[in-house]
């Protein structure tokens, strides 16, 4: 990791500064780091003056940067490390740039490259999705394959799920994607500025703050803006209150899929007071249109403050009673014991994050590590129960609850008020790079912007935790009943449209 450029989280970065290797060396630091426990935050590719281009942002403790030129096809560095398994797939599919030798070569998104080269999956783009996708296949008198989706019973969204089984017990479940495509990276690099921020809170409906807080700070950055104390106050509230919102609402559906109801009925009603905490926060209740580069555009004033902290204060004890009936149920334990286990061995190789990451016994988590906002000033949670499987998952989740409650009451005792917000034309710096990370409640969440000479971008890069955390919830079903898979499925909850970018 010698060669690579350590750099901060939310930091400007002048391009001329970040080290541009040989593609064997930037290939080696990669590897290097990856053997030494870090993990992939960003690698992709990128075009600029007609040459296309690799950039990494890698972190341990610590985050660090390279780049290099990129070769129409290279030597794969998943061959080697897991970690870079979907980036890899990802830069296939995005810039016709094959990574020779990659064990699981397919495409992601299905849709054919920005720029214009050979396709490296011989697709033609004529078919419907998922097009030319070679599924794995399982050999074997008593193998059957069940297909679900993409199409689905509920109002979800759509993915495709193909098991290979015997009998019930599941050998190995792939997953299909891309039914949703939007080519936001691609908009986001050319809609006026005063759009992005739109864009952003709609990449993935139940991650608004997440984005939309990733996509503020690091275009802040760019272009040189001071977020006052009162507005981070604001902020850090509004992403723990998505955080509790989803936790809440997913430990509901987790009890439903073990058919125990009455959690599930509590849960749906207890989430939508959360959301109605939002929309006195910020005006609406998934959060859009709170958070824009620069501050909030609503400010928390004490009438604001006292409804949050009354209704926190009536909502916590329901919170507590009902996570209880769920947890001391041996109903349900015994379903979510021993069910989905995603090793922490394995969790580490695919590069999990998150509540399920945390849940296999991985610590990360970027408010700790890359704490941006009020986070360095908030104590940590802990995280008892690390055994891989749905209940600690759904354990890991009442924890947060409980622990988010606590940093907004502790936020809402401040005295600092938020200034008023004035829209304003952002003027970014040019020849610049800027990677922002932050804790959503899913996981780490990230946003990349290159510029050009004229402080134009060159290139926005998304990623969403659940890019990291599908190969998780296909690694739960091995080995496990397939009637199992709505609850492993619950557990993670990954979103569809914050993958299928």
């Amino acid at each position: 990791m010698d060669k690579l450029l350590h750099i901060q989280n939310n930091e400007k970065v002048n391009r001329a500064d970040i080290p541009h290797l040989p593609f064997d060396t930037f290939r080696q630091q990669l590897l290097a780091c990856a053997a030494a426990g870090g993990q992939v935050v960003q690698f992709f590719a990128y075009e600029d003056q007609g040459v296309s281009k690799l950039l990494a942002v890698m972190r341990t403790d610590k985050l660090y940067i390279g780049g290099c030129d990129a070769p129409d096809s290279f030597a794969s560095l998943t061959a080697e490390s897991e970690k870079f398994h979907m980036f890899e797939r990802e830069i296939g599919e995005q810039y016709g740039l094959k990574a020779e030798g990659h064990p699981w070569l397919k495409m992601v998104r299905y849709h054919a490259n920005y720029s214009g080269k050979k396709d490296v999956f011989d697709n033609d783009y004529k078919q419907e999705i998922p097009g030319n996708y070679p599924y794995f296949t399982v050999e074997g008198e008593t193998v059957h394959e069940v297909a679900v989706g993409p199409v689905h019973a509920g109002i979800i969204e759509p993915g495709h799920f193909r098991f290979q089984c015997c009998g019930e017990r599941v050998f190995h479940l792939e997953i299909q994607l891309g039914y949703q495509h939007r080519g936001i990276e691609k908009m986001l690099q050319s809609v006026p500025m005063k759009r992005m921020p739109i864009i952003a809170e709609t990449i993935a409906g139940d991650t608004t703050i997440g984005h939309g807080l990733c996509q503020a700070q690091a275009l802040e950055s760019l272009a040189g803006l001071v977020v006052d104390e009162g507005a981070k106050i604001v902020r850090t509230i509004a992403l723990e209150l998505e955080r509790i919102a989803n936790h809440i609402g997913d430990l509901g559906a987790l009890s439903i899929d073990v058919a125990f109801g009455p959690p599930a009925a509590y849960f749906g009603r207890i989430r939508g007071e959360y959301l109605n905490l939002t929309q006195i926060l910020g005006g609406n209740r998934f959060g859009r249109g709170l958070v824009r580069a620069g501050g909030v555009t609503l400010v928390m004033g004490e009438e604001q403050k006292k409804l949050l902290s009354d209704k926190l204060a009536e909502l916590t004890p329901e919170v507590e009673h009902v996570s209880e009936l769920i947890f001391a149920s041996p109903s349900v334990t015994g379903r979510f014991d021993n069910t989905g286990i995603v090793s922490q061995e394995n969790a580490e190789k695919i590069g999990m994050v998150g509540y399920a990451g945390r849940a296999s016994g991985l610590s990360y988590d970027a408010r700790v590590s890359f704490p941006t906002e009020c986070y360095d000033e908030l104590p940590a949670n802990s995280n008892d129960r690390t055994d891989g499987d749905v209940r600690s998952r759904a354990t890991v989740r009442r924890e947060e609850i409980m622990h988010s409650t606590r940093l907004i009451q502790s936020l809402l005792a401040k005295k600092e008020e938020a200034k008023g917000y004035t829209p304003q034309d952002l003027q970014l710096a040019p020849l610049s790079f800027v990677v922002s990370i932050n804790e959503g409640w899913r996981g780490e969440v990230s946003h990349c912007i290159l510029t050009d000479e004229k402080g134009d971008i060159l290139r926005y890069k998304v990623k969403d935790p659940s890019f990291h955390n599908w190969t998780g919830l296909a690694l739960s079903l091995r080995d496990e009943g397939i009637s199992d898979f709505p609850l492993c499925n619950k557990s993670f909850n990954l979103s569809y449209c914050g993958f299928d970018i």
